[in-house]
């Protein structure tokens, strides 16, 4: 029997949420963090964006689309570090960050839990979050919603929300675009008050107050809540039969 729409899992949903964070997008580089932004940038390459550019992370430009875990079997091009700093800086570029924290404005942190200086937990550090969210299309990955995750005030910012960007000017503000905010439980955009974070959808079986619950700042809520979209039937094959046969994405999202 082929596979139908009703037995997609949370984490199928998730990666056809992330494909959809580059629809629209051509001849950009993508360049997700984690196992379902990897998937959804690369399921968005064999569907509805094309000409999405795809990498190794490190210095070659895929000529085809691999599986998860896989090898190209060509190259496209090279991309060593100084050019991809060009495309960072003309916004040729689509980054899908991870993180510990983000908060209403679209701050984010992965660079250290409590005081800087004496941190409770050390974590990746800063990075080129805050070069990337002034400069191009920024979005954010939580495999966990909590209120640990999503908090009020993030205690360290990398990358730059809507309200810093403004407090610092032109430079930094006229080309700052967080797009959205995937997670285990919904999407999210900053469409709200003030371009605060608001709920875009719900994924299937998840009641808004669980969502509330693991939110720790005021989430503006529409009047009708749309659920997250089902990848549709070629979508499925595509993620299970082509770029994830090891079913890893289970591992990131439980069922």
């Amino acid at each position: 029997m082929p596979e139908t729409l009703s037995t997609a899992t949370r984490a199928e949903i998730a990666v056809a949420a992330c494909s959809d964070l580059f629809r629209g997008q051509h001849d950009i580089l993508a360049s997700p963090a984690g196992i379902i932004p990897t998937l959804g940038a690369r399921l968005a390459a064999l569907t509805h964006a094309p000409s999405l550019m795809l990498s190794d992370g490190e210095s070659t430009i895929y000529g085809d689309v691999p599986a998860l875990g896989g090898v190209s079997e060509f190259s496209a091009g090279y991309l060593p570090y100084r050019e991809l700093f060009e495309l960072i800086a003309a916004g040729k570029r689509h980054v899908v960050m991870g993180g510990a924290q983000i908060d209403r404005e679209g701050n984010h942190n992965f660079s250290a839990i409590g005081d800087h200086f004496q941190p409770h937990r050390q974590l990746l550090g800063s990075r080129a979050a805050a070069t990337n969210t002034i400069n191009h299309a920024t979005s954010y990955w939580i495999a966990r919603q909590s209120t640990r995750s999503f908090v009020r005030d993030v205690d360290f910012v990398t990358g730059v929300g809507a309200n810093r960007a403004k407090a610092a000017g032109p430079g930094a503000a006229r080309f700052h675009h967080v797009h959205r905010v995937v997670t285990n439980l919904g999407v999210y955009d900053f469409s709200g008050p003030g371009g605060t974070m608001a709920l875009l959808s719900l994924h299937p079986g998840v009641p808004l107050d669980e969502v509330l619950d693991a939110t720790g700042f005021e989430l503006h809520v529409p009047e009708t809540i749309p659920a997250t979209r089902l990848p549709d039937e070629q979508e499925l094959r595509l993620i299970r039969e082509v770029l994830d046969p090891a079913h890893r994405r289970e591992q990131e999202v439980s069922p």
